[in-house]
């Protein structure tokens, strides 16, 4: 299957995009959120307050592995992360329902920059002072009876339209 030693994806050139986890309670959702950052070779993930941190088993479940391959780092509190990242020179933008929202399919990353996406808690969503903080938000079109996706499903989305504007280009 042509798959990538750790140490091999460890040394890769990665996507210029760091994710941010801000609350998030499921571990199973942090594991996730792995897995797909992995499977698009993202720079790093920053787990922020109450979101787990590896090792444990509950992530591991749904990671399989993706948290020894994919770079991460704990702040805590997302604010902190930001303020980090931003000084890192990362566009930061949080995933998130507001007034003046950019509709994903409306956005294309510019080539050249690093990018920050931040996505919140299960039930409150981010964080307004990070919301407050970003330089954009960016909202997943949806046109069902809800108005929420479950968080690592909304990752993947997220980091899949990077990468197909990024690296499939």
């Amino acid at each position: 299957m042509h798959r990538m030693t750790v140490e091999e994806f460890k040394e890769s050139g990665k996507m210029p995009l760091t994710v941010v986890l801000d609350d998030v309670r499921s571990l199973y959702n942090v594991g996730s959120v792995f897995r797909s950052c992995d499977a698009f070779r993202i720079d790093s993930i920053c787990l922020c307050g109450i979101t787990a941190v590896p090792p444990h088993p509950e992530i591991h479940k749904t990671a399989l592995g993706a948290e020894d391959s994919v770079d991460w780092r704990y702040f805590k509190t997302a604010t902190e992360a930001v303020d980090t990242l931003r000084a890192e020179g990362c566009t930061i933008c949080s995933i998130e329902q507001c007034e003046g929202s950019t509709k994903l399919n409306d956005f294309i990353p510019e080539e050249g920059k690093r990018y920050a996406v931040v996505l919140g808690n299960e039930v409150k969503g981010v964080h307004q002072e990070v919301v407050d903080m970003s330089d954009m938000c960016l909202e997943i079109p949806q046109f069902g009876t809800k108005h929420s996706l479950n968080v690592s499903v909304t990752a993947g989305i997220v980091v899949w339209h990077f990468a197909r504007n990024i690296l499939l280009k």
